[in-house]
């Protein structure tokens, strides 16, 4: 069973939708129980990093988050969901992350040619290690809906990047832990492989 955390940051149902098309049977949560005992975490979201957490927070859902990463289940963080995973945000300065991954969400530079938010489909660089990408070509196109991109510390954790007037580190994993900065359930066929390789991650 696949736990999709809600903490009120929406982008819930094509997430659960996308899974109940590759035959998993997620359950849609904010019960620290239910996510301690899943098979598989996701936690996805759209809006603003400080509001996030505070909710997050408010919820009690910080502390099943970081026991479920360090048990070793397979995590996934979305859009939203990659940026918690880090340190801190120049969106809400002065409110910490969950700091599970080192490094810092910065906003997108604006540039003659670039529209912020970044919406749309770019190409991806992926690194040959990364399992999450398994079965896919490099140049994958996957879908983006954001500001704020992110600058991971440690190279060795990036999966995947995209240009966007600046370098974005577009996917990251970590052992159990893998995140996303764009939305594999709305990215077509490469967002379903995404989605099923995560699934079939040996817990």
């Amino acid at each position: 069973m696949t736990a999709i955390i809600d903490y009120d940051a929406g982008n819930l149902k094509s997430v659960e939708k996308a899974l109940i098309a590759l035959g998993d049977t997620p359950v849609v949560t904010r019960d620290p129980q239910v996510i301690r005992g899943a098979g598989r975490v996701i936690l996805p979201g759209v809006g603003a990093f400080g509001e996030a957490m505070r909710q997050i927070r408010e919820y009690g859902l910080e502390e099943p988050i970081c026991e479920t990463v360090a048990k070793g289940t397979p995590f996934l963080g979305i859009c939203l969901g990659l940026q918690l995973l880090f340190e801190s945000s120049e969106e809400s300065p002065g409110v910490s992350g969950l700091g599970l991954l080192k490094g810092q969400i910065r906003r997108i530079p604006a540039g003659p040619d670039l529209k912020i938010p970044h919406i749309g489909w770019n190409s991806l660089e992926i690194s040959p290690r990364a399992r999450l990408f398994q079965g896919l070509g490099n140049g994958a196109y996957v879908y983006f809906v954001h500001s704020y991109y992110l600058q991971a510390e440690e190279e060795t954790v990036v999966a995947a990047t995209t240009d966007y007037g600046v370098r974005i580190h577009a996917s990251v994993e970590a052992g159990n832990l893998f995140a996303c900065q764009f939305h594999p359930e709305k990215s077509s066929r490469a967002g379903l492989r995404i989605l099923r390789n995560f699934l079939e991650m040996p817990d």
